[in-house]
């Protein structure tokens, strides 16, 4: 019997997070506005033109959040870390979101 409370609790803990879970996807809309600064580095596709620089197109969504998210909180050096932690600071979450909806929604080729 108490298996089957621990069961029904969890099918009701699961259905109220639901709603969060998929409310956490990104305007993709708002994201493409929101990109034209990314472009100067990666690309108004989301390819970059700099070998050194990662391509944006196709990545996965909750990547592109992690990353940013890691970025805004200095949790990642080397590389271009400075630039990139400069320019996630002035990003919301919300706008974390949206900029890895956009991305996520382009294809990886660049649609060529």
């Amino acid at each position: 019997m108490k298996l089957k409370h621990y069961t029904i609790a969890g099918l009701f803990a699961l259905g109220a997070a639901l709603p969060a879970m998929s409310s956490a996807a990104g305007d993709a809309a708002a994201g493409k506005a929101k990109a034209s600064v990314c472009a100067a580095c990666h690309g108004s596709n989301g390819l970059a033109s700099i070998p050194t620089y990662p391509n944006l197109a196709g990545q996965n969504e909750q990547y592109l959040v992690s990353a940013l998210k890691a970025y805004k909180n200095k949790q990642r050096s080397g590389g271009q870390a400075a630039v990139m932690q400069a320019q996630a600071q002035a990003l919301s979450d919300e706008d974390i979101a949206n900029l890895a909806a956009y991305y996520a929604s382009l294809p990886a080729d660049g649609g060529k």
